[in-house]
């Protein structure tokens, strides 16, 4: 032996000791009729032969024996010591338990048993402690093919040479969301029924034996699961999860039922568009549902959501509010009584009261019919007759008061489908280009003629204010002026009161000497009145003694004498007849002293000229 391996064989000497030993055990024990079955398993015993007559084979049609025939036993074996299974009749397979973990559920099929009948999809429930006992199964006559039962998380002794288990999820049903529920067993619906009615004792269709036994139907069900974790047959019944039934805030839902009792209408005689019916009857229901959520299948109702603020409706193209109720309105187009067409926007705020919402919904099925129905062409009509009416000019000029009559018409209209008219608002009004051109152009030439009017404005304003510079200018020098020309105001103002003071001085005085003179006037008149009076007595006496020519020349002579001229011309020319009269000698008196009176007054002679 190579010295290399020598160390190996008193091992393998061993290992195959201890092999011997266990196969020999094993085999005695074998021999013996003896099968040790371990903890977690369980023995599925086939008898290879039977001891004679009828018993010794299986009745025809079955897999399953419970009579001791030859083939698959309906008793397995536990886990333990079992004897007398001699190893030429018994053969016991070791199958370990089926376990069903946490959250999954086991679907159960039978290779034996009674054959369905009586229209059955799926077997009825029979007690066996959840098919761990497959003699009871077959005893309380379980039915072959896919059973109504499930079996829950656990670990199970399960002869799986009878019943096939396949493991699938349990049923998870989030918050804010339902389950609808559709049953492929029970009796079959009426005519002109959509969906079974609720039926009680199925524990939310975990038992669905219990559901077809209280004459539950096949098909969809009205009743809906709540959020939780559910057991429930998939082959019985499918589950589709959908979003609880939202009512938003500022809206009412309005329930339509297409199961239930045909419900009698309560609207009254004043309402002939629609039938409202009480809660829980098949038709639009009377009372709406208020804001929340609710756990509505909408399979069997349908909730409309009517709007019971305002809401805003736009007929402008490619404008749409989030409610998208006027997603498909457009701009509209009218035409002008002078021919033109154009385009305008119009918003429609309108309102339904919460009683009201019903109404509208039996009358037109949704919000949606009453824009297309209602609104669309109440407010297209509307404006397309105003339209009609006036040319663009004056639409265009006329805006406030067409909104206002609109808001008034439109509102009457709308009234009679219980509608509320808060207001209608026009926005975008899009005239012809041509028109438009004509009207831009006439602003244009406005407007220029503004510019105009500003810029000669401005020129004014510029003139002022070189003025007002200029007059600051020289505000210095006017000021000064001004008071000078005060000053030599108030100065002849002094001089005119000194005048005026001595004009009444002078005149009082004046007053006084001729006061003065007029009495000493009136004296000397007296006095020269009385002198005059005396000599012209003594004249008279003096005339009356001679006669009147020679009484002048005296008196001439005398004041002659008196003057102190000469009497005696220096040159005398002599007179016809040789002597002079007296006249002649008076005339010629006279002349002298009249040329002495002219020398007198005449100015002296420069002696320079």
């Amino acid at each position: 032996m190579n010295p290399n391996i020598q160390w190996l064989f008193p091992w393998l000497v061993l290992a195959a000791a201890i092999l011997t030993v266990v196969v020999g055990y094993r085999f005695f024990i074998r021999i013996l009729g003896m099968v040790i079955v371990p903890n977690n398993a369980v023995g599925i015993v086939t008898k290879k032969f039977g001891l004679g007559g009828r018993s010794a084979n299986l009745p025809d049609g079955k897999i399953i024996a419970l009579e001791g025939e030859a083939g698959i036993q309906a008793d397995t074996l536990a886990p333990g010591l079992h004897f007398w299974l001699w190893p030429w009749q018994y053969t016991v397979s070791l199958v370990p338990f089926f376990t069903v973990q946490e959250g999954m559920i086991g679907i159960v099929e039978a290779r034996d048993g009674v054959p369905l009948s009586g229209g059955r999809v799926l077997a009825k429930q029979v007690e066996c402690d959840s098919y761990q006992n497959a003699r009871e199964f077959l005893q309380n006559g379980g039915q072959r093919g896919p059973q109504i039962t499930v079996i829950p998380p656990g670990a199970y002794r399960i002869n799986t040479s009878l019943f096939t288990v396949t493991e699938v999820a349990a049923l998870e049903i989030d918050d804010n969301r339902v389950g609808v529920i559709t049953t492929k067993d029970g009796q079959s619906l009426p005519t002109g029924e959509i969906a079974g009615i609720n039926v009680g004792g199925h524990n939310s269709f975990q038992d669905g034996e219990s559901f077809i036994t209280a004459g539950g139907y096949k098909g969809l069900q009205e009743q809906v699961l709540l959020a939780g974790r559910y057991f429930i047959n998939p082959r019985f019944a499918t589950v589709e999860t959908v979003d609880m039934t939202e009512v938003p805030i500022a809206h009412a839902g309005v329930v339509i039922a297409y199961v239930g009792e045909t419900g009698r209408d309560v609207t009254g005689e004043a309402f002939k568009h629609g039938n409202l019916v009480e809660k829980g009857k098949k038709g639009v229901w009377a009372e709406p549902l208020d804001p929340g959520r609710y756990a509505i299948n909408p399979r069997t109702h349908r909730v409309e959501n009517v709007p019971t603020a305002n809401v805003v409706l736009n007929w402008a193209t490619g404008k749409s509010e989030a409610h998208k109720l006027d997603e498909k309105l457009s701009t509209i187009t009218v035409r002008s009584s002078d021919g033109f067409k154009f385009n305008l926007d119009v918003s429609q705020i309108i309102h339904i009261p919460r009683n009201d919402a019903p109404k509208v919904i039996a009358r037109f099925g949704s919000m949606v019919n009453l824009v297309t129905q209602v609104l669309e062409p109440t407010i297209g009509n509307y404006f397309r007759n105003a339209a009609q009416g006036s040319d663009v000019i004056e639409f265009l000029k006329n805006r406030a008061a067409r909104q206002s009559d609109a808001k008034e018409k439109i509102a009457a209209a709308l009234s009679d489908y219980n509608v509320g008219a808060v207001d209608t608002l026009i926005g975008d009004i899009t005239p012809p280009d041509d028109l438009m051109k004509t009207l831009t152009d006439r602003k244009i030439a406005e407007q220029e003629r503004v510019t105009y009017e500003t810029q000669r404005l401005a020129e004014v304003v510029r003139k002022e204010l070189q003025q007002a510079k200029a007059l600051a200018d020289t505000q210095a020098k006017v000021v000064d002026s001004e008071r000078s020309v005060a000053i030599a105001e108030f100065a002849a103002q002094a001089n005119v009161k000194k005048a005026e003071g001595e004009a009444k001085a002078r005149t009082a005085i004046a007053e006084a000497d001729a006061r003065v003179l007029r009495t000493v006037g009136s004296a000397e008149a007296e006095k020269t009145q009385l002198v005059g009076l005396a000599e012209a007595t003594v004249i008279k006496q003096k005339v009356a003694a001679t006669n009147q020519e020679n009484y002048v020349s005296v008196e001439i002579a005398r004041a002659l004498a008196g003057s102190g001229h000469k009497l005696v011309p220096d040159i005398m020319a002599g007179g016809s007849g040789g002597g002079g009269s007296g006249s002649t000698i008076i005339e010629m008196l006279a002349a002298s002293m009249f040329k002495s009176r002219l020398d007198a007054d005449r100015p002296p002679k420069d002696p320079k000229s």
